[in-house]
Formats: structure tokens, C-alpha cells, sequence
């Protein structure tokens, strides 16, 4: 028998100086159990990061083709598709074919390798961004996952601030390939 899904639901007050969001943000993250926490929190705080109003999860681990998260018009073409994690540049590239705008959020314990391996090849792409952050800053983080998560997450000036559990985290975002967040 298959193990079910875990149920997180998380509530994010969100300052985005940069983008000049202010808003708390109340969702459900369903946790396959092949994912790990690390996974979680890069899923959650790409949804934190790219929020738009019609952003949403997708069946991600359990749809191989689809991304983690996307936004989709009217028309029902993908205008935001983001992958969290390292995928294989191909995967990305055939995203920039499906997708006005590919955002790739990665932190992994290689991903200065991936970043150096990978970097050139999707530079050549003009609709991708990939922004890097610190694997450490992830772990510590999903360290202290409750199935309730409640964090106030402020973004300014290229620095991730983070507050969970009574702990308070921070990072810098990296632009690997794209323009600056």
C-alpha cells in the first residue's frame, strides 16, 4: 500500500519591498512522501518569491511533466512555469518553449557544480531566471517543518529575511542566469 501525502498548511506574511507586495499569504502544500523538507521549503518560498495572484501548486513529484508551480491565462497557456531544485538543463530549455517566462529556483548541496556545468547553456535562453540560494539557509529551515507553518518573510534589496519557529533566518538570492530579482 502506497504511503499518503502529507498535509502542510502554511501561512506566509509577506513584505516584497522590492515588488512592493504586502500580503499574507494562506495556502496548502501537499508532501509526497518521496519529497524531502528541503524540497518543501524551496517550493514554498518560490510561491513567496513569484506571487501573483493566479499562481498556483501543481501536482509536481507525481506529474513528471509539469512544473512545480505555474501560472496560466485566460487561454490557458503557461505565462509563468518555476521548477525548484537542479533539474537537467534540457528540461528547462524545453519549459522556455512551453512557457513565456521559466523561473528556476535551486539549492542543492551541488549546486555550484550545476551552476558552473549549466550556467552557458541556459544563458542562451532569453525567457529563463535562475536565482540561487544558500542550501544551508534551506536545511535550517526545513529543519524546523511543522505540518503548520507560519513564517513572515521579508525580501529587499537582493536579501532573503526569514522568521519561523521563533527563529529568524536570512540569505542572499543569487541571479545565476536572467535578470536580477
Amino acid at each position: 500500500m502506497a504511503l499518503p501525502s502529507t498535509i502542510h498548511r502554511a501561512v506566509v506574511d509577506l513584505s516584497h519591498v522590492d515588488r512592493g507586495i504586502y500580503q499574507t499569504l494562506q495556502t496548502t502544500l501537499a508532501r509526497h512522501p518521496s519529497e524531502t523538507g528541503q524540497r518543501l521549503v524551496l517550493r514554498l518560498l518560490a510561491y513567496a518569491l513569484f506571487y501573483e495572484p493566479d499562481l498556483s501548486f501543481t501536482k509536481g513529484i507525481c506529474a513528471g511533466d509539469d512544473p512545480d508551480l505555474w501560472t496560466k491565462g485566460p487561454d490557458e497557456r503557461v505565462s509563468l512555469w518555476i521548477e525548484v531544485g537542479t533539474p537537467e538543463p534540457e528540461r528547462v530549455r524545453k519549459a522556455c518553449r512551453h512557457a513565456a517566462r521559466v523561473v528556476l529556483l535551486t539549492a542543492a548541496p551541488n549546486r555550484f557544480r550545476w551552476d558552473e556545468q549549466y550556467r552557458s547553456k541556459l544563458a542562451e535562453v532569453g525567457n529563463v531566471q535562475v536565482v540561487g540560494l544558500d542550501y544551508g539557509f534551506i536545511s535550517q529551515v526545513a529543519a524546523g517543518l511543522a505540518r503548520t507553518i507560519s513564517w513572515d518573510l521579508t525580501i529587499t534589496g537582493g536579501s532573503l529575511y526569514l522568521t519561523s519557529a521563533g527563529q529568524m533566518h536570512e540569505t542572499a538570492l543569487e541571479t545565476v542566469v536572467g535578470e536580477p530579482l
